[in-house]
């Protein structure tokens, strides 16, 4: 055996002692110093540290999935506390982080976000582990003008939005079924409710073709006419025209 490879391994059985009886308390750059006073050439070093970083890694990584796994598995059903669209429940932020941050906390995890704005909000949870390791998810949307909203509460609206659900998709959670997520995704027009013109277009039709409006307007999960949004529109009219097709035959 030559002298390089003898000297390579017995640094590697160094490493192995430190790592055997020390692993805890050392940190690679620690590990590299200890190696550095017992005599072991710099090349050597570099690739047991370079082996430590990796195995540290791969266990921060192990550590970050079961912590996740462990808290998938002990946070409650989220209560849904907010109304929304229609009057419909559904919980927001504020109630997946009440529910969701002493568990996570328990078991070494925590998040953050991230947000930039160009002509859309993009909103990325970074979910950390204390041993080091963590992952990030991100979501775009428009911002949310419905509601005769001012330019800060657009925004507003749809930074929590984004913010609920990637931390929703960051935990592997259920999202729950709420009517506050159909109004993301639209743009700004499409978001904009009827003109009167439109919902005089759509009394003809229903007068035209016999329906029962407050039937018609069940199946919208709406209350008026006034309250469909101009990205219904078009299936509505589309609909109605199918059935005054059908009866014309």
């Amino acid at each position: 055996m030559s002298a390089q490879a003898l000297d390579i391994q017995q640094t590697g059985t160094q490493a192995a002692h430190f790592e055997d009886a020390q692993a805890p308390a050392l940190s690679p750059d620690q590990m590299a110093y200890q190696l550095i006073r017992s005599g072991a050439d710099f090349q050597s070093v570099r690739e047991m540290v370079s082996l430590a970083k990796e195995i540290a890694a791969d266990k921060a990584r192990n550590a970050f999935n079961e912590a996740v796994a462990l808290a998938k598995a002990e946070i409650p059903v989220v209560t849904k506390n907010a109304q929304g669209h229609n009057n419909k429940t559904y919980a927001n932020f504020a109630a997946y982080a009440a529910a969701v941050d002493p568990v996570i906390a328990k078991h070494g995890l925590r998040y953050r976000f991230k947000t930039d704005q160009t002509d859309r909000i993009t909103v990325t949870c970074v979910l950390s582990h204390k041993d080091g390791h963590s992952e990030e998810n991100s979501l775009s949307g428009p911002t949310d003008t419905s509601g005769n909203k001012n330019a800060i509460q657009a925004i507003g609206s749809t930074l929590t939005y984004l913010q609920r659900y990637t931390l929703i998709q960051a935990l592997g959670l259920a999202a729950s079924d709420d009517d506050d997520g159909n109004r993301h995704g639209k743009t700004s027009e499409q978001l904009q409710t009827i003109t009167e013109d439109q919902q005089i277009a759509l009394r003809e039709l229903l007068e035209a073709t016999g329906s029962d409006e407050r039937r018609f307007l069940s199946m919208g999960k709406i209350e008026r006419l006034s309250d469909m949004l101009s990205c219904d529109f078009e299936p509505a009219m589309g609909l109605l025209k199918q059935r005054l097709a059908k009866m014309e035959r």
